[in-house]
């Protein structure tokens, strides 16, 4: 028996990265999934790759979700994925002093309003039958500081804050509606590929970042993925408010802030 047989699964930011590995998972343990992302154009792609429903959303916008309440007024597992770290176009500093307010509002609004409007929008498609997961997708970054990515750090820890106020408020009403959070750390998705070169340069750069990780490794997308796979089954049934963390055991010890 498949884990999530006939489950309708959102996943955000499903185009690449830790997204497309959780699409993947969901499917090859029977869901139906819904894969959404702003990329219309690589999402459409990877849906069709995968063999699963494309709907284009961007998860700042309340627009888009209740256009996707209309389309999808009742789902069994969404999973809050898509985010931005604020250094996509340009290398701005994002340290606490030299930041600027328009940069910070910018990861805010992907990573803390899209959690928002993501979890407001399952609840509303959940609650009529009482019963689903809400999987958020925090960081590492979400449990330390880091001085360099004040915005991501600090949207990453109101994820992890707003997982516990969404179960606590599911409970409340009686619903079987569980929230809880994953935390990975560096996992080797296509967002570090710019930093990590070619070649035997590439080996050394990749030795140098995960050098402070009692594994020695970056993480996988898959190895997210099956923890997602896990928080959307019966298998945790008795979890909500939890934060699960995928660090290769970083934060085991005290090198848990990157410079």
């Amino acid at each position: 028996m498949q884990k999530l047989n006939d489950m309708l699964c959102v996943v955000t930011g499903g185009a690449r990265g830790i997204g497309e590995a959780v699409c993947a998972a969901f499917i090859a343990e029977g869901a139906r999934v819904i894969l959404t992302d702003i990329d219309e154009t690589s999402g459409a792609a990877t849906a069709d790759r995968l063999g699963c429903e494309f709907r284009p959303l961007d998860v700042a916008s309340e627009a888009d979700w209740a256009a996707l309440e209309d389309a999808h007024p009742a789902i069994d597992v969404l999973v809050n994925n898509a985010g931005i770290t604020g250094f996509e176009t340009g290398t701005a500093p994002h340290d606490p002093e030299t930041a600027s307010l328009a940069d910070w509002r910018r990861v805010h609004a992907v990573n803390t309003d899209g959690c928002f409007l993501g979890c407001r929008y399952a609840l509303r498609a959940m609650k009529n039958r009482g019963d689903g997961s809400i999987i958020n997708i925090s960081s590492r970054s979400g449990m330390v500081g880091i001085p360099a990515a004040a915005a991501y750090a600090a949207s990453k820890a109101a994820i992890r804050n707003h997982t516990k106020s969404v179960a606590l408020y599911a409970a409340q009403q009686g619903w079987r509606i569980r929230c809880n959070s994953v935390h990975p750390a560096a996992m080797l998705t296509p967002m570090w590929e710019p930093m990590l070169g070619q070649g035997e340069e590439r080996e050394a750069t990749m030795a140098a970042l995960v050098a402070d990780t009692p594994l020695k490794r970056f993480g996988k997308p898959e190895e997210v993925a099956a923890l997602c796979v896990y928080l959307a089954s019966e298998d945790s049934a008795y979890m909500t408010g939890t934060e699960l963390t995928v660090d290769g055991g970083l934060l085991a010890g005290s090198a848990a802030s990157p410079g």
